[in-house]
């Protein structure tokens, strides 16, 4: 699902040379362990990476049978996604600078999980990267209300998924993962 910055044609011929990619689900101020790994993956898999960004104050309106997705904004200030992205790219360059690497960045749009799990059926992707939530209640909240985006992949499609942990590892006596803070 990609946003309407590109054409249909543009974005047929990306995701030919984008085949077997690895994707990594990115957000703005993403742990550089989970762009980290999803490198070693891709060149173990001698695969491009795929950094894939995705707006969830915009939704699909309608696909055409080729594929292209055309969204439409919840919020009328629409401004916002376009800047978070930008944002999401800029770190994505800044990480993956030296890597010597084939990448690109993508914006999709909707639910995460649904957006991730098309973009890796379109490119017959080999791998999903995605990073845990940063622990704390108002985390735990969001993931009961929304669900975890990588259960809902592991469930919804029959790609690997490698979730990267992040933060600190909860120490095996602590009964409650996530303590208020």
């Amino acid at each position: 699902m990609t946003d309407d910055t590109s054409t249909p044609s543009d974005e047929a011929a990306q995701n030919a040379a984008l085949q077997k990619a690895v994707i990594v689900g990115m957000q703005v101020d993403q742990d550089r362990h989970v762009i980290d790994e999803a490198v070693r993956y891709a060149r173990l898999l001698g695969a491009p990476l795929v950094v894939a960004h995705v707006d969830v104050t915009r939704f699909v309106t309608y696909e055409d049978p080729d594929g292209y997705v055309h969204s439409a904004p919840i919020d009328i200030n629409f401004d916002a996604g376009a800047a978070e992205f930008e944002a999401v790219e800029a770190a994505a360059a800044g990480m993956l600078a030296g890597a010597d690497i084939t990448w690109t960045a993508r914006q999709l749009v909707g639910d995460p999980a649904l957006a991730i799990k098309q973009l890796a059926n379109k490119l017959d992707a080999q791998l999903i990267v995605v990073g845990t939530r940063k622990r704390g209640i108002g985390e735990s909240i969001r993931e009961f209300f929304t669900g975890s985006v990588a259960a809902r992949l592991a469930h919804r499609q029959h790609r690997s998924v490698l979730v990267v942990p992040l933060g600190e590892s909860v120490p095996d006596e602590q009964k409650e993962i996530w303590p208020e803070k």
